[in-house]
This record gives C-alpha cells, sequence and structure tokens, in this order.
C-alpha cells in the first residue's frame, strides 16, 4: 500500500482537489477545444437564481477554453407569470401551450425581449460575450405550423440557416437564441426549445447537444434515481421507449436526441440542471452525471 504524503504545510486538502479535477478536465478540454457545444437551458436551472449563476459560469468557462457554446432556451414558467399580469389563462393541450395571437405576442415578448436579454446580460457580466437572438435574426429558422388549430401557433422547424451563429461563435460571441421564429410570411410560432436545439446542434455540425431537464437523466425505473443509465446509442433508445422505460415528457427528449445523432452530431446528453454545474461536471470529468447517448455502442 503506496502512503499518501500529507500536502505541504499552507496548502489545503480543498486546493489539491481542485488541482486533481483540473488535471482530470485537460483531456476534455483537448478534445472539444474549437468544437461547438449546443445547450438547451430550461427547468428548474432557469426558476433558481443559485443555479442561473451556475449555468452562467459554466458557459463562460467553456468559451474562455476555447469551447464555443451556443445557447438555445425557452421560457415557459415567466410566460405564465406575464399572461397572469395580462389576466390571460395559460392553456395546454396534450403538454404543448394553446398559442392563440394574444398569448403569441405575449410568448415572444417574453422570451425575446426579457428571458433572452436577461441571459445575455448574466452572461456578459460573467466575463462573457453574448449576443442575443431568436429565430427570426438572419432568417436563423423558418418555422411552420403543426397543423393542429386546436393549438394555435405552435410550430415546428422547416429550415436553419445557420451561418449567422457560425459567424459569430467564430469570432468568439456566444450565441443566445430564444425558441420563436416565423414562417414564410412573417407569422411568429412558439417552438420547442429542444427541438430547436436538435435541429441547430445538426445544422452547427455540433460536437455536444446538452439539455438541461428537471431529472437525472434517462432511469430504468423512473422513481429511482440511482437506475440512472449512463450512456446509450440510438438502437438502445428506441428499444426503451418501445418498452415503455422511456415515458411521458422524456418521450420527445430522446426522440430530439436521436434525430440530432442521426443528422451528425457527436453526442447527446440529458442533464439534471438541479444540480450546481451539470455541464462542467458531465463534460468535463471521466464519470459525467446524466445519460450520454451516442450513435452506436461503437462510438467514441
Amino acid at each position: 500500500m503506496t502512503h499518501q504524503p500529507e500536502p505541504p504545510s499552507g496548502i489545503l486538502e480543498t486546493d489539491v482537489d481542485r488541482v486533481r479535477i483540473l488535471s482530470e478536465a485537460l483531456p476534455y478540454i483537448q478534445q472539444f477545444r474549437g468544437r461547438t457545444v449546443v445547450v438547451k437551458y430550461g427547468g428548474a436551472a432557469m426558476k433558481d437564481n443559485t443555479l442561473k449563476a451556475g449555468v452562467v459560469r459554466d458557459i463562460v468557462f467553456m468559451a474562455c477554453v476555447g469551447i464555443r457554446p451556443v445557447v438555445v432556451h425557452g421560457g415557459g414558467p415567466e410566460i405564465n407569470t406575464w399572461l397572469a399580469k395580462l389576466n390571460i389563462e395559460p392553456q395546454f393541450k396534450d403538454g404543448l401551450r394553446v398559442t392563440d395571437a394574444q398569448t403569441m405576442d405575449v410568448v415572444e415578448m417574453v422570451l425575446v425581449g426579457r428571458v433572452n436579454k436577461e441571459l445575455v446580460s448574466l452572461i456578459n457580466q460573467a466575463g462573457g460575450a453574448a449576443v442575443g437572438l431568436c429565430g427570426k435574426d438572419g432568417n436563423l429558422i423558418t418555422a411552420r405550423s403543426q397543423g393542429d388549430a386546436d393549438v394555435g401557433f405552435v410550430g415546428d422547424v422547416t429550415n436553419i440557416e445557420p451561418g449567422l451563429v457560425k459567424a459569430l461563435v467564430e469570432d468568439g460571441y456566444i450565441p443566445v437564441i430564444s425558441s420563436v421564429a416565423s414562417d414564410d410570411t412573417g407569422q411568429a410560432y412558439n417552438i420547442n426549445a429542444d427541438t430547436v436545439a436538435g435541429e441547430l446542434a445538426a445544422a452547427l455540425n455540433a460536437e455536444k447537444l446538452i439539455l438541461l431537464t428537471d431529472t437525472r437523466g434517462i432511469l430504468r425505473d423512473y422513481q429511482d434515481p440511482s437506475t440512472l443509465i449512463p450512456q446509450l446509442d440510438i438502437k438502445q433508445a428506441r428499444q426503451l421507449i418501445e418498452e415503455g422505460i422511456v415515458a411521458g415528457g422524456m418521450i420527445p427528449k430522446v426522440k430530439c436526441c436521436v434525430r440530432s445523432l442521426a443528422q451528425g452530431v457527436g453526442a447527446t446528453h440529458i442533464l439534471d440542471g438541479r444540480i450546481n454545474h451539470a455541464l462542467l461536471l458531465e463534460i468535463f470529468s471521466d464519470t459525467g452525471i446524466g445519460t450520454m447517448l451516442v450513435a452506436s455502442a461503437y462510438s467514441p
């Protein structure tokens, strides 16, 4: 048994731990430097100020070590707050926000005008260089109706023009994108932020797509966090959906990941945004904390 010497006088064990953690992160920094990572920001991490500060610091850290983060966000809770202030009753159908013309105006105001600019400001205050966008800017996202009149102006992505985002990340900026876009006639649509993040990751040939959620990742038993599945491939993911292990709100997230992988994204991750610094723990540690999906079991 090898004896571990005590740290020299004046050096705390926590300092040694910090250096050990940084050393462990080095190969990941080298591997992902210059690569694009798309982060879908949402859930509890948007509502809790401590978690929000952690996400912002993680994003700035990624940029500082040469990774190119792109942030996509929704903002459901704040939309509900403003609908209440305007005496508009929020309505949902099959998990989708019913978005009539009046609600769409509020959605656009909140996502583009408030949530987006707050996140941009926080990243800039933390030392980053963020630029706020929505799908309308530079024809970044073209939308179309989902075709369900009962949910109104809820859209799907028909096209991504990633040139503006590519130009920004190449110049060292952090694009922060809200999930509002318009169709060819200029009609605005509210699009699921997971969907936007997945399609954008594919269009940018991203190294990673990371979805921050309010669950540990994919669980074999959704009531037991210890049943976390740390890694699986497309075939296994589809099988878990068929078996009903992936169910409810996790189905569209997993399908989003699978679609991104099929379009060339290197890896996708489903993380618990309630864990402080979840992004850094997943990307820069040997074990990770969530579920990583890869194209096949033989992917690196």
